[in-house]
């Protein structure tokens, strides 16, 4: 299966304050990625999937990406 690289867009609660985030993940399909956030924000921060809105996930081309990690990966 080939993999393709997605940028999300959200926000979480974190104590009173609402933190935006945008994060770049490589995975199969769409699905994926909204598992993939919600298990590393719940881990990191200790936070509940109902405490995470994603507002957009986006597929985007080698080229845009931004995140070093993910540019070393491809």
């Amino acid at each position: 299966m080939k993999t393709r690289i997605y940028r999300v867009n959200g926000e979480f609660v974190l104590g009173e304050e609402t933190q935006v985030f945008t994060k770049e993940l490589k995975a199969v399909n769409e699905k994926d990625i909204y598992e993939k956030i919600y298990s590393e924000f719940g881990s990191k921060h200790r936070i509940k999937k109902k405490m995470i809105r994603i507002d957009e996930v986006k597929e985007i081309s080698k080229d845009e990406v931004v995140d070093t990690l993910i540019k070393t990966m491809i």
